[in-house]
């Protein structure tokens, strides 16, 4: 989803949220690895809740997998929200059930907007041409990629033009393929 660009950011949405960055077609790595790899734990909610890394309000503690259960059954409408008759509360679930039920519309909604305030962060911080999205929530591609495009068009503050919101294409392979670039391969 990045050939051609020379600068790109990417955010891997699921059970955690992980970022990179690439800028000027080189791995963003930083003194001790971590630089680009930290999209999951920019803050977007300075009153939210307690993060792993010690941080409050991180996206990840906002709007992954491993949280989404705990924030759905602290809804008030929790008992009387479809997500309450599920076996396991997980986006699979918030986005198959959406249009039907107010509580998985609105964690749906709630999310994205997390992951694109991300998005814009990683957007002032890398000034990318292109942000990636990938992982297992991106099965809803077409609900994610619109609403994201229109976040960050409204909210991203870029002089030079307009930065795209692209679907990875590289699907469940794509960690793997970049582990194979750090052990020393190729890229795709």
């Amino acid at each position: 989803a990045g050939r051609g660009c020379r600068s790109c950011v990417i955010l891997t949405l699921g059970t955690g949220v992980g970022t990179s960055a690439v800028i000027d077609g080189v791995p963003l790595r930083g003194q001790h690895g971590q630089a680009g790899n930290l999209g999951g734990h920019f803050i977007v909610n300075p009153f939210g809740r307690r993060c792993t890394c010690g941080g409050i309000g991180c996206v990840e503690t906002e709007a992954s997998e491993w949280v989404l259960p705990a924030i759905a059954r602290e809804h008030p409408g929790f008992a009387s929200s479809l997500l309450s008759r599920q076996e396991t509360i997980n986006y699979r679930a918030v986005f198959q059930l959406a249009e039907e039920d107010e509580l998985a519309r609105e964690l749906r909604d709630r999310s994205i907007r997390v992951w694109s305030a991300a998005a814009v962060n990683m957007i002032h911080a890398f000034d990318p041409e292109v942000v990636i999205l990938s992982g297992g929530i991106m099965k809803s591609a077409d609900v994610i990629v619109p609403a994201m495009q229109a976040f960050i068009d409204a909210h991203a503050w870029v002089g030079w033009g307009r930065v795209r919101v692209a679907a990875g294409t590289l699907g469940d392979t794509a960690a793997l393929l970049g582990l194979g670039y750090l052990a020393g391969g190729s890229g795709p």
